[in-house]
């Protein structure tokens, strides 16, 4: 028959661990999530800005620098959300990959709200 210290220590040990693992994938969703909004709010930033910056591109050019934009923001933004939890699925990792899928959402979302907060305080 086990042991049952045995077995308790294990599992006290396994709890310890997957304690650790979660506060991991926490930070390191909320760390992704803060890369797109800062991300964010550097192309937002140089948009607006882009007439003080000098020559703004003719008619023909606008629209391709805009959609080029466009393409690369969705290629960075989901790099930021998305591989790390892609990778973690590869890596036969499912359970990890979904909690930080959904911690990358939970997180995007309690920015979002934020940032309407604060747009309705200041204006």
């Amino acid at each position: 028959m086990m042991d049952l210290r045995i077995y308790n220590t294990s599992l006290e040990r396994y709890c310890l661990y997957m304690e650790k693992e979660n506060k991991k994938i926490i930070q390191i969703s909320f760390l992704s999530s803060l890369g797109v909004l800062l991300y964010v709010t550097i192309v937002v930033s140089v948009m607006q800005n882009i007439e003080k910056l000098g020559n703004v591109p003719g008619s023909h050019w606008g629209p391709v620098i805009f959609l080029m934009l466009f393409v690369f923001s969705a290629l960075v933004t989901s790099l930021l959300v998305f591989g790390y939890p892609v990778w973690l699925y590869m890596e036969n990792r499912k359970k990890d990959a979904v909690t930080l899928l959904l911690c990358n959402v939970g997180w995007l979302f309690v920015m979002l709200i934020l940032a309407f907060i604060i747009v309705n305080i200041i204006s």
